[in-house]
């Protein structure tokens, strides 16, 4: 969570920033809002890519764990399997065993 927490502050910052610099500048008073109204929509645009970027690697990163979760369970399942196959066989084959 830290990254998203930098990238907020770090988008929040560069939107101060513009407009800052837009209100500051000599123009009239159309030609600020007209700057204001296009620097607000590439910002929003790029908040947007930047938080659908974020969430494509988070469904990325779920996907890689699910994967490997699942690869884990299959080989504890079928250590599982051999081991009692192999402890089947030992009693079955120990002339002592009581229980064939």
């Amino acid at each position: 969570m830290g990254n998203s927490k930098t990238l907020v502050g770090f988008m929040a910052g560069a939107a101060v920033g513009v407009v800052a610099g837009i209100l500051f500048a000599p123009d009239k008073g159309s030609a600020t809002r007209e700057k204001i109204a296009s620097k607000t929509g590439d910002l929003t645009d790029s908040v947007k890519e930047s938080f659908n970027d974020f969430i494509d690697g988070l469904k990325e990163t779920y996907s890689g764990a699910k994967k490997d979760a699942e690869q884990l369970s299959d080989q504890a399942k079928a250590s599982l399997k051999s081991a009692s196959q192999e402890a089947k066989n030992a009693l079955s084959q120990d002339p002592l065993n009581k229980y064939s």
